[in-house]
């Protein structure tokens, strides 16, 4: 693995962050990170930057211990934080520039098309900037650096829904270039859309794994039905489960391909059908339930 974790734990005290984290990142792989606040998301990545000492197991990076071996892994890796800070009195371009030049293999340019992309005015002052410029230019001098490995820890935040799809432009851009990718976010339909896998983590665990091409072959449908009880036939028993049933409205999961089901659909008396994936929600909602209305 290019990037793994073993048994990988950080305490404070009695508060643990992360405990026994273990997880592998492919070369070239979109890897998202998936939790609430407080789920251990960002202790992980900055156990992985080497910016905390771990208090037992460890995590590598082409084989470098993060945290003995720091400076090199840093060096082959371009980090976005939650809370990007930059230099307030700067114009947007000198920051810019100095993000990049602190790089061997920085460049200017590259930056400034980016910047553009992301719909960027580099003339404004940064302590005159809107949350959702700043953000735009600390997005701008990490995608920049041409380095094997871009950590993003939420990169849409603030964002229009604009800018947003071509910040997973830019994700997709780099897979295809042969970087690997560590995405977290709260957004699970943009970690759906550009992640190969994804892991959950909750109250500093790992609580589960999902490849993202598995969920494009389940999907869910939903009948509004008067018909008082609903028989699957035989074939189809295998691969259609039932679901929650409510007066006039009938749910089913498959995770097989739709033809057969189709076929028996078209038989039954139903006033509307409505197919759509699975995604990520109900594997998420599994681990973290949303909260229920009061009553």
């Amino acid at each position: 693995m290019f990037v793994s974790t073993d048994a990988l734990t950080k305490k404070y005290g009695d508060m643990v962050a992360l405990r026994a984290c273990t997880l592998g990142v492919e070369r070239g792989e979109v890897f998202g990170l998936l939790g609430p606040n407080g789920a251990g998301k960002t202790t992980l990545l900055r156990l992985i930057l080497g910016f905390l000492r771990p208090t037992s197991g460890g995590a590598t990076v082409d084989g470098l211990d993060c945290y003995h071996n720091s400076l090199q892994v840093r060096q082959r890796l371009a980090y976005l934080p939650g809370d990007a800070r930059l230099f307030r009195q700067m114009k947007g371009r000198d920051a810019l520039h100095f993000f990049t030049d602190v790089r061997p293999s920085g460049s200017r340019q590259r930056a400034e098309e980016l910047a553009e992309r992301l719909e960027l005015d580099l003339s404004r002052r940064v302590g005159f900037m809107s949350t959702g410029m700043r953000q735009k230019l600390a997005l701008a001098a990490t995608m920049a650096a041409e380095t094997e490995i871009i950590i993003l820890d939420e990169p849409t935040a603030n964002l229009d829904p604009t800018v947003r799809a071509t910040v997973l432009n830019l994700v997709r851009e780099a897979q295809a270039e042969g970087r690997t990718v560590l995405f977290s976010s709260h957004v699970l339909s943009e970690v759906e859309e550009v992640c190969d896998r994804v892991v959950i983590l909750r109250k500093g665990e790992l609580v589960h794994t999902q490849i993202v091409s598995d969920l494009k072959q389940q999907h869910l449908i939903t009948l509004h039905t008067e018909m008082p009880q609903l028989e699957i036939p035989e074939r189809l028993k295998s691969t259609l489960q039932l679901g929650v049933a409510a007066q006039g409205v009938v749910r089913l999961e498959t995770d097989s391909k739709l033809g057969p089901v189709l076929e028996w659909l078209a038989t039954l008396e139903c006033d509307e059908v409505c197919i759509e994936p699975r995604g990520l929600r109900p594997v998420y909602d599994a681990y973290h339930p949303p909260e229920q209305p009061k009553s």
